[in-house]
C-alpha cells in the first residue's frame, strides 16, 4: 500500500515539473518574432500561428538538421502539448475556464514549435554560408 501510495506521489511530481519545465520554455519564446522566411516555409502568409499548428510545425523541425541545443526541449514540449490536448478534451465539456486555458498553452506550444522552426533554419543557414564562404 505504501509502495503504492509512493508510486503515485512520484508521478505526480514528475508531471508537475514536466509542466513548469514546459511552461518556462514556451514562455521564453513568447516574445521572439517570427521571420519572414518561417511564416512562408511554414504557409502563414499574413495569419497568426493557431493552436493547431504546432503538428505542421514540428515536422518542419524536423526537416531542418538537428542541434543538440533543443532536442529536449522540443521533445518535452511535444509530450506537453499531447499531454494538453488530452486535457482539453476533458474540460471542454466540464469547465470552459480551463479549456480556454489549455487552449492559450497550446497557442504558446505551437508559438514554441514555429521559434525553434526559426532558429534551425537559422542555424543551417548559418552553416551553409560559413562552408560556402571555407571552400572558396
Amino acid at each position: 500500500m505504501i509502495a503504492s501510495l509512493i508510486c503515485v506521489v512520484s508521478v505526480a511530481a514528475f508531471f508537475e515539473f514536466l509542466v513548469l519545465y514546459c511552461r518556462s520554455v514556451v514562455a521564453s519564446t513568447a516574445r521572439v518574432q517570427l521571420s519572414d522566411r518561417v511564416r512562408e516555409v511554414a504557409g502563414l502568409g499574413s495569419r497568426s500561428v493557431g493552436a493547431d499548428d504546432f503538428a505542421h510545425f514540428l515536422q518542419l523541425v524536423r526537416l531542418c538538421p538537428e542541434h543538440d541545443a533543443d532536442r529536449t526541449e522540443i521533445c518535452f514540449v511535444g509530450a506537453y502539448y499531447s499531454l494538453l490536448n488530452v486535457t482539453g478534451r476533458i474540460f471542454r465539456a466540464l469547465a470552459p475556464r480551463m479549456a480556454a486555458w489549455v487552449e492559450r498553452e497550446r497557442l504558446g506550444c505551437s508559438y514554441f514549435a514555429a521559434v525553434a522552426l526559426d532558429r534551425r533554419m537559422s542555424c543551417s543557414r548559418d552553416l551553409f554560408a560559413h562552408q560556402a564562404s571555407g571552400s572558396l
